[in-house]
């Protein structure tokens, strides 16, 4: 640990504890959305520490309460989660070896993952890497067991806006993607799917369905240089 906040510079370390803190917050907000949803508090408690995945988590929970099946809600939180086989790949030499691969994968978030990748050394990228996933896990997982506590206490949390934290978080992430024109064409598709699939079908099956946006992807062509090479 004394090696990671050395290799930090302040600046770094500013910005890790800052998302640290945001996302504690949202922590709060999934916590008291499962309690006052109707789930009992060790459920979103065990899924934080056991899955530790806020989006699939939100998205677990939201199928489940509003009735889904658990099964196609797992399916679900598995496909969300299928871009951390990429991040593991393109990260492989920032996690380590031997033991670290353990909990190094299981601290893997799209925060820590970007504040790697976006450092110029390997020990800086191994050192941001570290600090924000074992920084956003502590303040995650008490944020969920705060907001739990309130939950149980709270009986509507939309009356608080809790509902749309998460909606919100996860719209800012895919924000720069959407400047590609594909992406925005696979995602409008997927999002035309989904709604037009939600008053016909359990809960859960148009998130799966919205994945037929992926059709319409098309990759950009190799530049010029590089095809000549």
């Amino acid at each position: 640990m004394r090696s990671i906040w050395r290799t930090l510079d302040p600046g770094l370390a500013r910005d890790i504890g800052l998302v640290c803190l945001a996302d504690g917050v949202v922590g709060v907000s999934y916590g008291a959305i499962s309690v006052g949803g109707g789930l009992p508090l060790w459920v979103p408690v065990l899924l934080s520490v056991v899955v530790f995945a806020g989006a699939s988590q939100f998205l677990f929970v939201g199928i489940v309460a509003a009735g889904g099946s658990p099964i196609a809600a797992m399916i679900a939180g598995l496909l969300v989660n299928s871009r951390h086989l990429a991040f593991g790949l393109a990260l492989s030499d920032v996690i380590g070896r031997g033991w670290r691969r353990w909990p190094g994968s299981h601290v893997m978030t799209d925060e820590n993952v970007a504040f790697a990748m976006g450092q110029d050394e390997l020990e800086q990228r191994r050192a941001a890497y570290w600090a924000g996933g074992i920084g956003i896990f502590v303040c995650w997982n008490l944020g969920v067991v705060v907001g739990g506590l309130a939950g149980s206490v709270i009986t509507d949390t939309d009356v608080f806006g809790l509902d749309a934290a998460f909606p919100a978080v996860l719209l800012a992430l895919v924000l720069p993607a959407l400047r590609d024109r594909s992406t925005r064409t696979a995602a409008l598709v997927g999002v035309v799917v989904a709604l037009a699939a939600t008053p016909f079908l359990p809960a859960g099956l148009p998130v799966l369905l919205a994945l037929a946006g992926l059709l319409f992807y098309r990759a950009g062509k190799p530049a010029l240089e590089e095809v000549v090479r």
